[in-house]
C-alpha cells in the first residue's frame, strides 16, 4: 500500500489556494408566463432592450418587441410549442443579428446562422445587425458596373446593372428559378458572392437547387438561408434581412455580393449598392430579392402588391 506523505498533501492544497479565482457570472433571466400563437410573455426582465434577441430552452430564440412595465412580450423565431409556461428566458445582450464572414460562404443556413447542411458548427464570431438604417440617396454610388446573367437573350436587350432592382415575375414552371441559377453559375471565376435566400419553398426543392449547385461548383461562391414551408412564419419573415445583412458584410469587405430572394411573399427592405432580382409567382405576390456589389446602390424599403 502507498504511504501518504503529509506534506505532499499540504503543498498539494497551499498550491490550489494560492491560485484559486473566484469568477462570478452575472445572468439576468425571467420566466415565461404564457405562451401561444408564437408569443411568448416573460415575466422578470425589466432591463430587456428592444429588439434584443432572448433565449429560450430547447435552442429557441425570440425578440423582444412589447416592453411592457410587469412584462416582456417576444416573438418566438423557432418551435414555439416546445417553449412551456415556467421554462427560464436568458438576456443575450444583443440586439437581432446574423453571422457574418468568409466562413459562412459554401454553406447551407437557417436565418438565424444555424448550419443545416450537416457540416459541423460555423467558426465566425462576426455579427452585423439584420435591421440597419438606409442610408441617403447622397451617399449612394452611381449604377456603374453590368451583370451577366449569361444568358444572352436578358443581356442583349435587358441592360442590368449593379446595384439597380430587377423584378422577374411570371407564372409557375416558366423558368424564373432557372434564370436566376443561370446567374450564379455564371458568376464563377468572379469576385462575386452570392446569397440564395429560399423563403416558403419544400426543403426537397431547396436540397435539388443546392445539390445543381453544388455538382457546378458554385457553392464555392454561394451561401443558401433557407427558411422552408415547414419553418415558422417568423423565419421566413427575416429571412431576407438576414440574407441582406450578410451581403452587407461582403460589401463592406470590398467584395460583391449578389443575394437572391425566391420566396412566395414580398416585404424587405433592401440595403443600399444592391442589386435585387425578384422571381414571383403572381405579378400580386412579388418576392425576392438579389443584392449586389459594392460599387451601386439600390434601394430603401420596397413593398409590391
Amino acid at each position: 500500500m502507498a504511504s501518504i506523505k503529509a506534506d505532499e498533501i499540504t503543498k498539494i492544497l497551499k498550491a490550489q489556494i494560492a491560485n484559486y479565482e473566484q469568477a462570478v457570472a452575472v445572468e439576468e433571466v425571467g420566466t415565461v408566463i404564457s405562451v401561444g400563437d408564437g408569443i411568448a410573455r416573460v415575466y422578470g426582465l425589466e432591463k430587456a432592450m428592444s429588439g434584443e434577441m432572448l433565449s429560450f430552452p430547447h435552442d429557441v430564440f425570440g425578440i423582444a418587441l412589447n416592453l411592457e412595465e410587469d412584462q416582456v412580450g417576444a416573438v418566438l423565431l423557432g418551435e414555439y410549442t416546445l417553449v412551456q409556461e415556467g421554462d427560464t428566458v436568458k438576456r443575450t445582450g444583443t440586439i437581432m443579428s446574423a453571422p457574418v464572414g468568409e466562413a459562412m460562404v459554401g454553406r447551407v443556413v437557417n436565418p438565424l446562422g444555424v448550419p443545416l447542411d450537416g457540416k459541423g458548427p460555423i467558426s465566425t464570431n462576426q455579427r452585423i445587425p439584420i435591421e440597419r438604417i438606409a442610408p441617403g440617396v447622397v451617399d449612394r454610388q452611381p449604377v456603374r458596373e453590368p451583370l451577366q446573367t449569361g444568358i444572352k437573350a436578358i443581356d442583349s436587350m435587358i441592360p442590368i446593372g449593379r446595384g439597380q432592382r430587377e423584378l422577374i415575375i411570371g407564372d409557375r414552371q416558366t423558368g424564373k428559378t432557372a434564370i436566376i441559377l443561370d446567374t450564379i453559375l455564371n458568376q464563377k471565376g468572379g469576385d462575386v458572392i452570392c446569397i440564395y435566400c429560399a423563403i416558403g419553398q419544400k426543403r426537397s426543392t431547396i436540397a435539388q437547387i443546392v445539390k445543381t449547385l453544388t455538382d457546378a461548383g458554385a457553392m464555392d461562391y454561394t451561401i443558401v438561408v433557407a427558411a422552408s414551408a415547414t419553418e415558422p412564419a417568423t423565419l421566413q419573415y427575416i429571412a431576407p434581412y438576414a440574407a441582406c445583412a450578410m451581403g452587407e458584410f461582403f460589401r463592406d469587405s470590398k467584395r460583391h455580393a449578389v443575394c437572391l430572394r425566391r420566396s412566395f411573399q414580398a416585404r424587405a427592405g433592401l440595403p443600399r449598392n444592391f442589386f435585387a432580382v425578384t422571381p414571383s409567382t403572381r405579378a400580386r405576390s412579388v418576392s425576392g430579392r438579389r443584392v449586389l456589389s459594392p460599387l451601386a446602390i439600390a434601394g430603401t424599403r420596397r413593398e409590391t402588391q
